[in-house]
Order: C-alpha cells, then sequence, then structure tokens
C-alpha cells in the first residue's frame, strides 16, 4: 500500500490531507467493501479501504503508492479502529 517508511508528520502534510475524506464515488466502494463482512467483522475492510484512499490520493497528486498519515487516520476513524492497526498494514504489505 504505502511506502514502508512513513514520510514526517509535518504541518504542512497536516494542512494538505487533514481534511481527507473519501469522494462520494470511492465512499460507495468503501461502503461496499465493509458490507460484505459479517457484523463485527467489518475492520477486515482495511486493505481495501487503504486500496480505495491510495487511489483517491493517486488521482489527486498524479502518483502511486503513497498514502500521508492523515488519510491513514481517516481510514482507520472510518473502520473504527486504532490508527497503528491500519498503519501496520499499510507499511506491511505494497501495491
Amino acid at each position: 500500500m504505502a511506502d514502508r517508511l512513513l514520510h514526517p508528520d509535518t504541518p504542512e502534510l497536516r494542512e494538505q490531507w487533514g481534511t481527507f475524506a473519501f469522494t462520494p464515488i470511492w465512499q460507495v466502494k468503501a461502503d461496499e467493501a465493509i458490507a460484505r463482512y459479517p457484523e463485527g467483522r467489518q475492520k477486515s475492510a482495511v486493505m481495501a479501504l487503504l486500496d480505495f484512499a491510495q487511489r483517491q490520493v493517486g488521482e489527486q497528486t498524479e502518483t502511486q503508492g503513497w498514502l500521508p498519515l492523515p488519510v491513514m487516520e481517516y481510514v482507520a476513524e472510518y473502520l473504527d479502529m486504532p490508527v497503528i492497526r491500519v498503519v501496520e498494514v499499510a507499511t506491511f504489505y505494497f501495491m
């Protein structure tokens, strides 16, 4: 998903990505991915949501394979899970 090393959490990064939210198209896809899992297992959609977030970031920056920390925090909040769990997945897998 993201680089194995996180970019430094700078004020500039927060300013640019601190208000990140899925666009309506990506939000529909995220909700569909979450709905595939049984009650209590929705956090299993974390890889799909990171993929969608990465694609949306890529559309906005014309890059691939990058997720800023505020975006990972957004995914964690979206799934109601600790940020560290999202960061672990994002830094473990390459996509």
